[in-house]
């Protein structure tokens, strides 16, 4: 909204102030699945010192060498394998899109015009430091910025939040900020992770053996270096079984996406998969409680790679289980969570 500042002179220049803006930001997304895009893409992604913590003399060399040579190519046929070809554009985004403009009709309607809904990504576009801009420009002197991750970790919600950071860095008026710390132990989140299993398991003739939660992995150095996120995806997989009343045997946790030579999280995702078929269970179910969107990890990855590896052992049946995605109820939580940080602003 455009005001008149407080004491201003008659001739001073219209300055828009008074408005809320909330930031919703995510991982991101290549622009296209050829070569070039999925290189600047990656390059972006695994300079961050945030998710790759080697040193820089030790680690570009690499990068820029082996890597970036042939990763884009692998990298690029499995965006290929789930783009949405009718938009131009990855799942992460549309799904990205559409969960914000549901958050905008949620939060227009508690909270009217005060309020704007964005979103931005933490590598590719649209880019933070664009949205931060554009939210200023348009009247924000106040930013809550909503990392889309529901368990912390350094390599997803603090680095979304140094690019925040270094984004108001180039701001002439900083707005006040606020961030959106771990909802992993929400009740409304858990509500709505626990309706989703049931919702799929009501779809079921025959109920899995077991339910993989499969979350992102991360080197087992960084749980020793003090980041929470283990412990987080811990406390999600108990607090979704005891919200579903189910005994310990019949969820279990697990960690995909590993890369590079050092130890990760275990149970390893595809391992573990193949040690139920072959123990003899023939029915599992996975869902991914740390994304908050599908995106390549949970499209490819878990129903392409992980499935893969659980038919090949002896399985016999597997079902996916999307993230919440746009659904209503995990709208209805976010909104909650969202407006619990707003206090003392509305």
């Amino acid at each position: 909204m455009t005001n008149a500042l407080p004491h201003a002179p008659a001739d001073h220049p219209p300055v828009k102030f008074g408005k809320i803006g909330i930031l919703l930001a995510n991982l991101g997304t290549p622009d296209d699945y050829s070569y070039w895009p999925m290189r600047r893409y990656l390059n972006e992604f695994l300079s961050d010192q945030r998710v790759i913590d080697y040193p820089k003399w030790k680690w570009q060399p690499i990068l820029q060498g082996i890597i970036l040579t042939k990763r884009p190519f692998s990298s690029g046929e499995a965006y290929k394998s789930i783009w949405n070809h009718d938009k131009g554009e990855s799942p992460l985004m549309t799904i990205t899109k559409d969960q914000t403009a549901a958050l905008v009709t949620e939060m227009n309607a508690r909270h009217g015009d005060k309020v704007m809904v964005d979103f931005c990504m933490r590598y590719g576009n649209p880019s933070t430091k664009s949205k931060v801009r554009a939210m200023v420009e348009a009247g924000c002197d106040k930013i809550l910025f909503v990392p889309l991750y529901p368990q912390y970790a350094g390599a997803t919600s603090a680095t979304a939040n140094d690019q925040f950071f270094r984004a108001l860095m180039e701001e002439t008026w900083q707005p006040s900020v606020r961030t959106l710390p771990a909802y992993f132990n929400h009740p409304a989140y858990v509500d709505a992770l626990a309706g989703s299993v049931r919702d799929a398991y009501a779809e079921m003739e025959q109920k899995p053996d077991v339910l993989v939660a499969s979350y992102h992995g991360m080197p087992e150095r960084y749980l020793m270096q003090g980041d929470p996120y283990h412990c987080q995806c811990q406390k999600t997989t108990r607090l979704v079984r005891e919200a579903l009343g189910w005994d310990k045997s019949e969820i279990v946790t697990t960690f995909q996406s590993k890369f590079g030579p050092e130890e990760w999280l275990k149970p390893y995702t595809v391992e573990e998969v193949a040690r139920l078929a072959e123990a003899g269970k023939k029915r599992i179910a996975v869902i991914a409680p740390a994304f908050s969107a599908d995106c390549i990890e949970t499209l490819e990855e878990i129903n392409e790679e992980i499935q893969e590896a659980f038919v090949e052992a002896g399985g016999e049946s597997f079902t996916y289980i999307p993230c919440l995605n746009d659904q209503a109820h995990h709208i209805t939580a976010l909104a909650q969570v969202i407006d619990e940080n707003l206090g003392g602003w509305i």
